[in-house]
């Protein structure tokens, strides 16, 4: 027989378990760099933007396009490795188990 309060106490734990993983991702920074160092961007694995440094070098008028590409470089770069530790977080709470995407806010 399924022992469905089992289940739902579980099912709570891993919510719970969830709820604090969200929490750490905020203290999860990655960096992203681009136009070899030009250009570095620093997020949390919830994809809050902490900071830009940008090589003086590229502050002048005819850089603009330049500056721009390299800036949506970093950013692409960043967001790809916030997405990896989030993966990374939660294969270790779920012990790999495959879940649907969306499932608990992910």
């Amino acid at each position: 027989m399924v022992d469905i309060f089992g289940m739902m106490k579980q099912a709570q734990q891993l919510q719970s378990k969830m709820q604090e993983m969200q929490d750490q991702l905020s203290n999860v920074e990655v960096e992203g760099i681009s136009g070899g160092g030009l250009v570095a961007v620093r997020m949390t694995a919830k994809m809050d933007v902490k900071g830009i440094k940008i090589d003086p070098s590229l502050m002048k008028p005819e850089e603009r396009e330049v500056l721009e590409d390299l800036l949506v470089t970093a950013l692409g770069e960043a967001r790809r490795k916030a997405e990896t530790a989030v993966q990374e977080k939660m294969q270790a709470l779920t012990g790999g188990l495959s879940l649907p995407p969306g499932m608990f806010g992910q």
